[in-house]
């Protein structure tokens, strides 16, 4: 019995007149020449119903241009992995600053550190051993994070000193085009992406506060997060207002050099020992690491168990969000009782400092050295309202003026998470659609916003786990979507209303059982007392890794670059690029590996083995 030949073996070399001729049958076994199309009375497969083979092979797809905004922490995170976990993606990373490193760039205030142990604080893949210090200092973890960026060469995708100036989706074209400003030479120009993904971060867009008659300040005025390192506070009367995380940084470190310290605080706010009970917690003093554990560290197998001891801490933290939870019960016991031990020389601060909602409705912050400074001679505790700025201080509400020659201000960023510049869609701005609150899917997107995904957006990372971890899946849920997109030849996507309507509906139920719908004014209400959650993910950060390992495909709605809108199209004319490769520098069999290196669990799940 003759072996069956398949049909396009035996096609002509030479065919009708309306077909193409082919040259030379020897690029392929079968004779074909890849990218070529044979057309004849036979060729089934060309055409059928008016739907016609596209000439590439399943693999072989255009580029994708996509934009990430912003170079902090999430920035780099993206610059590292996408490149390597999306082939053919053209990324460009557009940076307001002169280099990378985010909030650890800008900031750099006296006693910024990180609230969090430092081997938590750094990429998963990339572990430093030695830092100096259990809590770094911004300038340690600006350079740990350049470091990253020098290694895996993320500059070649950087535009530094770029400011977004707006972002329009053009629906003809399927791309997004961005007005860009330089801000060195102040010229403007517009640049066009399939995608952009923001990475602005969430507290990146501080602004002085509002009061009348503060720009009639005679004085130094400053955010903390714009500080002048010229200026020198040694001997002078400062006013720092706010006392949130820098606050609480910013007031120990000046109350040593200043004359007279007068801080101004409304808010009530818990001050933890730690995050996550991983310790003594941090002190104003440096904890600086012995000789003889640095050498520890540098044993990775001791240094991998230490390290998955402390973070784990850090997951195992989630009880205490709620509402009633003997664990937060605990931690109202606790933060309590140390914070009126520490405020004992002026116990009457206690009153106005002390919360009436649980711990966690607003965020944590170990504030070493806080609750001491406020009980010196030098410094004036003031909880009275602020009405307004006079060319030589402050006025309260009592009608009291407290003259000073410096102004601090410590109040913060954006707390709505509303992006710094407009986005806008055939469905209007997102700054419109995220009012009253912000409003997406699983945290990553909006609909009606095709090609716009976001990196720790609003419901975007969770309260437990740590930040580095959460950026990287989050990261790895981008790239698989990304990979569907440049695979598939998917031409836009957005979530659909009704996923996001569910996550929105599930997410109200699940922080209701939460102390952040207590009444306390945070960053995530949009500091509004009882509001909305956006600030958190609805759920553990442990489970949140579970959610983003299994894409929801269904939730999303696609179209197709393909003329037919065929969804099968980009399948192209049958063939892959590594059969286009001859045999002996293409391996088709990757999947055979000797059996004790099999693991089942991910066996014929590599993208890349294919």
């Amino acid at each position: 019995m003759s072996q069956e030949v398949p049909l396009l073996h035996i096609l002509p070399k030479t065919v009708n007149e309306n077909s193409a001729v082919v040259s030379d049958l020897s690029t392929r076994p079968d004779g074909l020449i890849p990218g070529t199309a044979i057309q004849s009375d036979l060729d089934i497969g060309a055409k059928h119903g008016g739907f016609a083979l596209e000439e590439h092979s399943i693999d072989a797809t255009p580029d994708l241009k996509v934009a990430a905004i912003g170079a902090g922490i999430s920035g780099i995170v993206a610059s590292v992995l996408l490149p390597i976990k999306v082939p053919g993606i053209q990324l460009t990373v557009i940076e307001k600053n002169s280099d990378v490193g985010g909030t650890w760039f800008e900031n750099v205030y006296p006693g910024i550190r990180c609230d969090i142990p430092a081997h938590v604080y750094q990429s998963t893949f990339e572990p430093n051993t030695q830092w100096s210090e259990e809590y770094a200092q911004g300038r340690e973890i600006r350079d740990y994070w350049q470091r990253i960026a020098r290694k895996y060469d993320i500059y070649k995708y950087l535009r530094t000193n770029t400011k977004v100036l707006e972002a329009g989706w053009k629906e003809m074209a399927a791309q997004w085009t961005l007005s860009l400003e330089n801000t060195k030479t102040g010229s403007k120009y517009e640049d066009s992406f399939d995608v952009v993904v923001t990475a602005i971060g969430r507290f990146n867009d501080w602004k002085l506060p509002d009061y009348p008659g503060i720009k009639t300040f005679a004085g130094h005025l400053r955010h903390a997060s714009n500080w002048d390192p010229t200026f020198n506070p040694e001997g002078k009367t400062v006013a720092v207002i706010g006392n949130g995380a820098s606050g609480l940084q910013v007031v120990p470190n000046l109350q040593k050099i200043v004359k007279r310290l007068d801080h101004y605080a409304r808010s009530p706010t818990w001050i933890a020992g730690s995050f996550a009970g991983e310790g003594e917690g941090r002190k104003l003093e440096p904890n600086y690491f012995s000789e003889e554990q640095l050498r520890t560290f540098g044993d990775p197998f001791e240094y991998l168990k230490y390290r998955r001891r402390l973070e784990a801490k850090f997951f195992r933290r989630f009880e205490t969000v709620f509402r009633g939870s003997d664990a937060n019960k605990n931690l109202t016991r606790q933060f309590s009782t140390a914070m009126a031990d520490r405020l004992k020389r002026k116990p009457e601060i206690l009153d106005y400092i002390l919360p009436s909602f649980s711990p966690n409705c607003r965020r944590l912050t170990p504030g070493p050295g806080y609750l001491e400074a406020l009980t010196e001679d030098n410094v004036n505790f003031i909880p009275t309202p602020i009405s307004e700025f006079t060319k030589d201080g402050i006025v309260t509400a009592d009608k009291i003026e407290r003259k000073v020659e410096a102004v601090i201000c410590c109040t913060g960023a954006n707390i709505d998470m509303l992006p710094p510049f407009p986005i806008k869609s055939q469905a209007g701005t997102l700054q419109d659609t995220w009012k009253p609150d912000p409003y997406t899917y699983i945290g990553i997107a909006t609909p009606n916003f095709p090609n716009l995904l976001f990196i720790q957006g609003p419901n975007g990372t969770g309260v437990s786990g740590t930040v580095p971890n959460q950026i990287e899946t989050q990261v790895t849920y981008i790239a698989q979507l990304l990979r569907k997109v440049k695979q598939q030849s998917i031409k836009t996507f957005s979530p659909l209303k009704e996923a996001a309507d569910d996550f929105v509906e599930y997410s109200d139920a699940f922080f209701a059982r939460t102390v952040w719908t207590d009444q306390c004014k945070s960053w995530a209400n949009s500091g509004k007392p009882g509001g909305r959650i956006h600030g958190h993910w609805p759920g553990s950060a442990s489970q949140l890794n579970i959610v983003r390992r299994s894409p929801r495909w269904e939730d999303w709605e696609w179209t197709y670059r393909s003329k037919t809108g065929n969804r099968f199209a980009y399948f192209g004319n049958g063939w892959t690029t590594k059969e286009e490769i001859p045999s002996e520098d293409s391996d088709l069999v990757q999947y055979l590996q000797q059996p004790h290196a099999v693991d089942l669990r991910i066996y014929h799940e590599e993208w890349f083995s294919v």
